[in-house]
């Protein structure tokens, strides 16, 4: 069956249907990651987007569920140059196309996903509509044009505080991840380092959290814009005036960023895959890093007493990390816990663990 993916400026694509029946309209962007689809779908952090593979082959290992990052795709909907029918993985529980329809997740395959890429790197995100006809075409406009992603956070963090693993001999460090749409990976990672994580909601309030006495604070990754989330701003900056070790990636590297008087500003079609080259200003090494964000830290907005770049996109120049002067924080705009890879900075997990401990040695001393 025949289906539409109209852009804002009216570029309309024409192709397959893939996933559930209906109508989506989002926010249009791309990763270039090769690899992961699983994990695109299931990124909270694509919350109010469609999303375009690059890589013209989709579905090839069909779906293996227990490697989501999330409970559901939290995306509108999906774009892909070809869907493979048949997955072949000794793990595959499911077709992919099977697993979108079940999902609820309306896609389209067979455009030309390299030209729509390049419409996005030189337009910038913009709104789309996927629908299987063009009727009413200018209404449809009106309201591809209208829209705007809102409410990520709200939409994708957990209601109620809930403990993921208890304090023992092996997971001695006690950390409150706050979840502004967590990955897996993140809980995941921290339990492998050595840490008993309890997840608390996006509206928590700084009491909340130090109620729970931890060791350290992890803000999540997490979708839509920064600036939105006033409430959660206001938080963050009594906790770091309580000096408590903190690490950020993603968008709680952009919200702690706030808190501390700096600002960020929308990227014309932001950084997402896992080919993002990213240099530590400190020693000079360059890394590969998987990123999902639409938004970026000004650079000259950062106070240098209050914080250090300690990392800039090798492309762009842009904001990667940031250290912290008078508090036990940082924070990077990558993942270092990206499942999918590359993995070269998940030594980030052991900064962190090296942080609390000094923190605990300090407090006993």
């Amino acid at each position: 069956m025949k289906r539409y993916l109209i852009m804002s400026d009216g570029t309309t694509y024409c192709g397959t249907a893939i996933g559930a029946s209906g109508t989506v309209v989002g926010e249009a962007v791309f990763t270039t990651a090769m690899c992961g689809y699983l994990l695109t779908l299931t990124d909270p952090s694509y919350y109010g987007q469609i999303v375009a593979q690059t890589f013209p082959l989709i579905g090839n290992y069909g779906v293996i569920e227990s490697d989501a990052e999330s409970d559901k795709p939290y995306l509108r909907g999906y774009v892909v140059r070809e869907l493979c029918d048949v997955g072949s993985n000794a793990r595959k529980e499911c077709e992919l196309d099977e697993y979108l329809k079940r999902k609820g997740v309306v896609g389209i395959a067979g455009i030309d996903t390299r030209a729509l890429t390049r419409k996005i790197r030189e337009s910038g995100v913009m709104g789309a509509m996927i629908t299987d006809d063009l009727k009413s075409l200018d209404e449809k406009l009106a309201e591809i044009r209208a829209f705007r992603v809102e409410k990520a956070v709200e939409n994708t963090s957990c209601a109620t505080p809930r403990e993921l693993n208890p304090v023992d001999a092996e997971h001695r460090y006690k950390v409150a991840l706050y979840d502004f749409g967590a990955k897996y990976n993140i809980e995941r990672l921290l339990r492998k380092y050595g840490c008993s994580v309890t997840l608390v909601p996006y509206d928590a309030t700084a009491e909340d959290v130090l109620k729970l006495n931890p060791d350290g604070i992890m803000l999540s990754n997490g979708g839509g814009d920064p600036a939105d989330n006033k409430g959660v701003i206001a938080e963050l900056k009594k906790l770091v005036a309580k000096k408590l070790p903190m690490f950020g990636i993603c968008l709680g590297h952009q919200l702690l960023a706030l808190a501390t008087g700096a600002q960020t500003v929308k990227l014309k079609y932001g950084h997402r895959g896992a080919n993002q080259p990213v240099k530590d200003v400190e020693t000079g090494r360059t890394y590969i890093t998987s990123q999902n964000h639409g938004y970026a830290v000004q650079a000259d907005t950062v106070d240098d007493k209050v914080a250090k770049v300690r990392y800039v996109n090798a492309n762009d120049g842009t904001v990667e990390g940031l250290d912290y002067v008078n508090t036990p924080a940082f924070s990077v705009q990558f993942h270092p816990e990206a499942c999918g890879g590359p993995k070269d900075t998940e030594y980030l997990f052991m900064r962190f663990i090296k942080l609390m401990e000094e923190n605990k040695g300090a407090r006993r001393s």
